[in-house]
């Protein structure tokens, strides 16, 4: 089975999503701006969420993880929780 490590950030509005994203691609850290604004449990960890498998996340984030390049951010990806960044750090 594919397996896939990744990290994210969870916010409740697209605007505040798309800003984060827009500092993440100047240059910001993302796991510090996991740290400082993620709604999630994961972003006192940097948004790390360890290993897991198709089905393990919601469908929206699943597609997304399980298509995108590695260590390219992705979103904003809306799921029942909110708006995701998420970034694919590995998939095998």
């Amino acid at each position: 089975m594919v397996r896939a490590t990744a990290r994210h950030l969870l916010v409740s509005s697209r605007e505040h999503c798309e800003s984060l994203k827009s500092q993440i691609e100047s240059g910001a850290d993302f796991a510090d701006i996991a740290r400082q604004h993620s709604s999630c449990p994961s972003g006192s960890q940097g948004g790390e969420l360890g290993a897991f498998g198709p089905g393990m996340m919601v469908r929206e984030f699943d597609e997304v993880v399980f298509s995108a390049p590695l260590n390219v951010v992705q979103g904003p990806v809306k799921t029942q929780f909110g708006y995701h960044l998420l970034e694919v750090t590995s998939r095998c």
